[in-house]
């Protein structure tokens, strides 16, 4: 049986419940495709800060860089205004969010577009994490020559930042449908011009992943008019900030959405968007299937969220929910001949 380690941050709050209940589900999932998880506590975030004077101790990020992945469950609250999540994201060198938005065929009733338009969603956005125009410089504030105040930021990417999320992007592509669009502004901005050249030389070394290119003012447009065509979305940092969270609505729930931030090498931080768990259960999906490299058992979580649905269950009782997924997954044990 294989043996793979993951850094367990439950959080705060609501963390820790919805954690037990992926937590649960992982183990049982990977116990029927011969993995064996070894689970390790830390803390992070609030209870972090009121334990150690810190959001992110010394101690917690070690474990995590030394685990296989991470599962995170919910940072912060009324009484810290300091999560750690920053800097977990840095010491993990993840540079790559992957925010999937599928509508679940249970819940398509719930999307504010017609069920026409909604039915059948499933798309990806690869956002760039680190770079462009968060990141920067020069930025601040000055004066013009007119002695005004003027606001300023740069938006700026080197050839190996872009390269190395293209090479995220395409990789997912192909644990998807094989389409990748690339979205820029490069009919504007010398840096998505860039952005634009790199991504279209990469794309040799992938020719089962069919490319096309966007600009973001159309990608926005489309999303909203024909979601059904996406299927995986690379893009920058801003322009993917933007467009993960217009998809995200495309299934009306943002809080249903799980998501993953992963690099090069290390370990992948897997999250989900708000504490429901639902959504958290569809992270440890994530970190199966774009962290360790175990689809098949990723197919079984997923297979019981949706089973789970089917009897017309709904999240009211996070552990009863959790109850429910472990019986779904439970279910697709062989019977005993």
């Amino acid at each position: 049986m294989a043996s793979r380690s993951v850094a367990v941050l439950p959080g705060d709050g609501i963390g820790p419940e919805v954690i037990s209940v992926a937590k649960n589900v992982l183990k049982l999932a990977g116990s029927l495709e011969g993995i064996e998880f070894g689970f390790q506590e830390m803390p992070v975030g609030g209870c972090a800060l009121d334990l150690t004077g810190v959001p992110l101790p010394e101690e917690t990020l070690l474990v995590a860089k030394q685990s296989d992945a991470v599962l995170l469950g919910a940072i912060g609250g009324y009484k810290w205004d300091k999560t750690g999540l920053l800097q977990l994201r840095s010491g993990l060198k993840v540079f790559a969010n992957l925010r999937p938005a599928s509508v679940l065929p249970q819940l398509v009733d719930a999307s504010t577009l017609k069920k026409e338009v909604a039915e059948g969603v499933d798309l990806m956005v690869v956002r760039e994490l680190t770079g462009g125009i968060y990141f920067g410089k020069p930025r601040g504030f000055s004066q013009n020559e007119n002695g005004e105040e003027i606001g300023f930021n740069t938006e700026v990417y080197a050839t190996y930042e872009i390269d190395r999320i293209a090479r995220i992007a395409f990789e997912t592509a192909q644990k998807r449908r094989g389409k990748l669009c690339s979205v820029d502004k490069a009919n504007v901005l010398e840096a998505s011009m860039l952005w634009r050249k790199r991504v279209t030389a990469m794309a040799s070394g992938y020719p089962d992943v069919e490319l096309s290119h966007m600009y973001v003012d159309d990608a926005a447009m489309q999303l909203v008019r024909n979601p059904k065509q996406s299927d995986t979305i690379v893009t920058n940092n801003i322009f993917g900030d933007i467009l993960s969270d217009e998809a995200s609505m495309i299934t009306r729930s943002i809080g249903m959405l799980p998501s993953a931030s992963i690099g090069e090498s290390g370990p992948g931080l897997f999250e989900p968007i708000h504490a429901n768990p639902l959504a958290t259960v569809l992270s440890a999906a994530m970190l199966l299937r774009y962290g360790l490299g175990e689809g098949n058992a990723a197919k079984r979580i997923e297979t019981a969220v949706l089973d789970t649905l089917d009897t017309g269950f709904r999240t009211g009782d996070i552990y009863e929910m959790g109850e429910e997924v472990l019986k779904a997954v439970e279910s697709q044990i062989p019977a005993a001949v």
